[in-house]
């Protein structure tokens, strides 16, 4: 059976997209903080979250419209004030200490906001946009259909985003109660809270000038 994308060229996928994927980011920062928060539970519908946000992506892609997003620069702009801003309140809830209470005795945290929370971070992060733009179709055989190329190739992100994310939040378990101690969790809040922080403003800073321009 022939596949849509040769195995020489998903080999080479793979190796940019986990060099890409196990870099730490937003992502990666939410699934800590949730599973240290509340759990294997909630980690998981965090790790759930961040792949429904890259499914989101991969139909906009299919779609096209994650090209009009990105030569938009008003709209991509918009994109970044939104996914900055979001991030932001993320991270002033952290500075707050409402988002970091690490409760070995129960869950602070519900699944749902959690899932909820991931996908809306990746799906506002316009650096995941630039991403689908600038990576996948420079794996894309432009003789064949591109549609199914571009689906295998998100799966193949897909499952590197599993396999990497879901040890990551086994390994924040086993350090939860460790970690539960009062100063360490303020410590944890303030520092979650500034990448957090970080992270917004550099989205805004880098792509959210399309609005004023």
């Amino acid at each position: 059976m022939d596949l849509p994308v040769a195995p020489a060229t998903l080999l080479a996928f793979l190796s940019v997209a986990l060099a890409i994927v196990i870099s730490p980011g937003p992502d990666t920062l939410l699934i800590l903080r949730n599973t240290l928060n509340s759990g294997t539970r909630t980690g998981m519908a965090t790790v759930a979250g961040v792949q429904l946000g890259l499914v989101g992506h991969t139909a906009l892609a299919a779609l096209g419209l994650s090209v009009v997003i990105a030569s938009s620069p008003r709209l991509f702009g918009l994109v970044a004030l939104a996914g900055g801003g979001y991030l932001g309140w993320l991270g002033l809830q952290s500075f707050r200490g409402g988002l970091m209470r690490i409760d070995t005795a129960g869950r602070t945290v519900g699944a749902g906001a959690a899932l909820r929370d991931a996908m809306l971070t990746n799906l506002l992060n316009p650096k995941v946009i630039l991403l689908f733009l600038a990576l996948m179709p420079g794996f894309v055989d432009p003789a064949r259909a591109a549609t199914p190329q571009l689906v295998m190739l998100a799966l193949a992100l897909l499952a590197i985003n599993i396999v990497w994310q879901v040890p990551v939040a086994l390994a924040a378990e086993a350090a939860r109660r460790q970690l539960s101690r009062p100063m360490v969790q303020r410590w944890i809040n303030r520092l979650t809270g500034a990448i957090l922080t970080g992270f917004g403003m550099l989205l805004i800073w880098d792509h959210g000038g399309g609005l004023f321009g």
